[in-house]
C-alpha cells in the first residue's frame, strides 16, 4: 500500500513539474496561452511550449532518469548508498570522453549514437573499471579506498576537460556546460535519439532486478542460488555506466542526483530492486525537471547551471550519509 501512494504522489508531482515547465521561462506566457496551444488553437507562443520547453522537460526527465537508475545500480553494485555515477567519477570520465570529440573534431553517428556518446561511454567505462581495480585489496574492496579513488579521478577528468577546453579557447559558457551541467542545448532530436537507449537499459534493468537483490547479499550467497555472477556484473557495470555517459554527453556532468534519489526511495520503500530501480528512475525525472525549473527561472533571464542546483542540495546530503557511516 505504502508504494501505491508513493507512486501516486510522484505521478502527481510528474503532472505538477510538467505543467510548471510549459508555464515558466524566461517569456511570460499565461495558462490560457498554454490552453490555445494545446487544442490547436492559433497563438504566438505554440512554438515556444511545443519546440522549447516540452522538449527540454522530456529530456530533463530522461537525463534525471538515467542519472538515478545509474546511481541506483551502481550503489546495488558496490552494495554502499554512496556509491553514484559521480562520486564514483564515471561523469567525469563521461565528460572528458566527450570533450575529447570536439578537441580532435571527431564526428560521427553509430547505431543513432553520436560520437560524443560513444566516447563519453569509453570514458565513463574506463574509469569505473580503474576504480574498481585500484580499490582491491587482497580480493577485498574497501569503500572508503572506493569512495577516495573515484573522487580523486574524477577530480583528474575534470581538470583534464578544463584544460582540453581551455586548450581550445572555447568559451566560457562551453566549459559550464560540461563542468556545471545545463539542458540549454535540448531539443527534439536529442530526445529521439536517447529515448530508445534509456527504454533499453530500463527495461534490461528491470529484467534483472531479482539477480540484483542476490547480488547484494554476496558473490558466494548469489552463485549458490543460480545466479552467473560474473556476467550479472558485467551487464549492470555496462548499464550503469551507459546510462550516466549517455546523460553527460547530453547535458554534461549534472552531480549527486545518482546519490540522493536512489537512497531517499531506498529509505522510503525498502531495498528491493524490483521496485527501487523503477521508482528511482521516476522520482529521478521529477527531481532533474523542478531542478531544471529552479535553474532557469530563480534568475530569468539568465540561467542558472543546474549542476549548481543539484550541488547545492546533494553536498549537504553526501556529508549526511559521511556523518552516518552506515556502509
Amino acid at each position: 500500500m505504502k508504494k501505491g501512494y508513493f507512486l501516486l504522489i510522484l505521478l502527481i508531482m510528474l503532472i505538477i513539474g510538467i505543467f510548471l515547465s510549459l508555464l515558466l521561462g524566461s517569456v511570460k506566457t499565461t495558462l490560457l496561452d498554454l490552453i490555445k496551444s494545446i487544442f490547436g488553437i492559433e497563438g504566438m507562443y505554440t512554438s515556444i511550449f511545443f519546440d522549447i520547453r516540452l522538449p527540454r522537460v522530456i529530456l530533463a526527465f530522461l537525463v534525471g532518469s538515467a542519472l538515478s537508475l545509474s546511481g541506483a545500480i551502481l550503489q546495488g553494485y558496490f552494495q554502499n548508498p554512496m556509491a553514484g555515477p559521480f562520486v564514483v567519477g564515471v561523469s567525469s570520465g563521461a565528460s572528458l570522453g566527450a570533450v575529447l570529440t570536439y578537441t580532435i573534431n571527431l564526428q560521427f553517428t553509430f547505431l543513432n549514437l553520436s560520437s560524443q556518446t560513444l566516447f563519453a561511454f569509453s570514458g565513463g567505462l574506463l574509469i569505473v573499471y580503474l576504480v574498481y581495480l585500484l580499490s582491491q585489496s587482497k580480493g577485498t574492496i574497501k569503500i572508503e579506498t572506493l569512495l577516495l579513488i573515484g573522487i580523486a579521478l574524477g577530480a583528474l577528468c575534470s581538470a583534464l576537460t578544463s584544460f582540453l577546453i581551455f586548450w581550445q579557447n572555447e568559451s566560457m559558457s562551453e566549459a559550464i556546460f560540461w563542468l556545471l551541467g545545463s539542458l540549454s542545448l535540448a531539443d527534439w532530436e536529442k530526445v529521439i535519439s536517447f529515448l530508445p537507449y534509456f527504454l533499453i537499459c530500463f527495461s534490461v534493468s528491470i529484467y534483472f532486478s531479482r539477480e540484483m537483490n542476490l547480488l547484494v547479499q554476496g558473490d558466494e550467497v548469489a552463485q549458490s542460488l543460480g545466479c552467473p555472477v560474473n556476467r550479472i556484473r558485467k551487464i549492470f557495470l555496462v548499464l550503469a555506466t551507459f546510462l550516466a555517459s549517455a546523460s553527460v554527453s547530453i547535458s554534461g556532468i549534472i552531480g549527486f542526483v545518482g546519490l540522493i534519489v536512489p537512497h531517499l526511495v531506498r529509505i522510503i520503500i525498502g531495498p528491493d530492486h524490483r521496485f527501487l530501480f523503477p521508482f528511482s528512475a521516476l522520482l529521478g525525472g521529477i527531481f532533474l525537471i523542478f531542478t531544471d525549473l529552479i535553474s532557469r527561472t530563480i534568475f530569468s533571464p539568465t540561467e542558472l547551471p543546474i549542476g549548481i542546483v543539484t550541488a547545492i542540495i546533494g553536498a549537504p546530503f553526501f556529508i549526511y550519509l559521511l556523518r552516518k557511516k552506515e556502509y
